[in-house]
């Protein structure tokens, strides 16, 4: 079995394209399903006994799941996970297994992202430069270097509405000459076209001005010159969020929502922020409708004089 698996990571990975993050993901989920498979059976699995498991089993092993206390999202993306492996072993390996199409994924509760107030995102970037948005944090260059790049990573990810891995993945070569649309490459390599306002260049500027690291590389760079990581944007966020006491859902993919639900609210329609967001289905987008008018609602029933009744 262990070879058949190995045979289908190295397929993901260089028939499908996909990023090691994601073939490690698919990996974990399908070695817990044999590892359920080789419990429930007492033996381990054979590459044969793939085409003899049924439905009470699929199900068990999702029931299990749930017992472990795994979320509905996660058990749905390791169905999927183990729905490809299937067709994977029937297709390169002849095992073909009947059951699980008809195996249902379990229902994931839509949960409506929160934005962050405007003003809110102003107070975060005024405390990364300093006070009152002047960059006098400290005489050192260390310092105001790292001022000016965390600035710089909020206005880009506020500005352009970019996930944190795409802001991250920018190089110098692609803001040379401030064009004024970057082609910026999402989940499954999408491309998509996104403008720039010249306050995201502003506060590029700045940084790359002050940044000690003058080769050409990724634009948003560690204290040692390395590319900078997910994590340690998201500790950024999350120190200024600490300092200004705001909620916990205050993250660099909520600046993001910012960016969506402003867009919305000033008349932009769902097509055209589909294509600036980069969701490939348009129901996606349509969640910040409803984020959106959650918003009116709040409006409507502190503004209206019948509401309290």
């Amino acid at each position: 079995m262990n070879e058949i698996i190995h045979n289908f990571i190295h397929y993901l990975l260089n028939t499908k394209k996909y990023s090691a993050h994601t073939a490690v993901a698919y990996e974990s989920d399908i070695r817990d399903f044999v590892t359920f498979c080789e419990k429930w059976g007492g033996a381990d699995l054979l590459p044969n006994d793939l085409e003899r498991i049924d439905t009470l089993q699929f199900r068990a092993w999702l029931a299990d799941r749930q017992k472990r206390g795994l979320t509905y999202k996660s058990t749905a993306r390791a169905l999927s996970s183990v729905r490809n492996f299937f067709k994977f072993v029937q297709k390169h390996h002849g095992i073909k297994n009947e059951s699980i199409v008809l195996i249902s994924s379990p229902k994931i509760p839509k949960v409506l992202s929160k934005s962050v107030d405007v003003e809110d995102v102003k107070n975060m970037s005024g405390m990364a430069l300093g006070l009152d948005g002047d960059m006098v944090i400290s005489d050192c260059g260390k310092d105001r270097w790292i001022a000016a790049r965390d600035n710089a990573l909020i206005f880009l990810i506020f500005g352009c509405g970019l996930r944190i891995s795409e802001a991250l993945a920018l190089r110098d070569t692609n803001i040379d000459d401030r064009p004024e649309v970057l082609c910026i490459s999402g989940k499954g390599n999408k491309e998509r076209l996104v403008p720039v306002l010249p306050a995201v260049y502003d506060a590029l500027d700045k940084y790359l001005e002050l940044r000690p690291y003058k080769d050409k590389g990724h634009v948003f760079r560690s204290i040692r010159g390395l590319p900078m990581s997910s994590r340690m944007a998201e500790k950024v966020i999350e120190k200024l969020r600490n300092a200004l006491q705001l909620p916990n859902y205050v993250t660099p993919h909520a600046l993001r929502h910012t960016f969506a639900t402003s867009l919305l609210a000033g008349g932009v329609d769902l097509r055209s922020l589909q294509e600036l967001l980069g969701h490939s289905s348009l129901s996606t987008t349509q969640l910040y409708t409803k984020v959106d008018m959650s918003m009116i609602m709040k409006e409507y029933n502190k503004a209206h004089p019948k509401a309290k009744e």
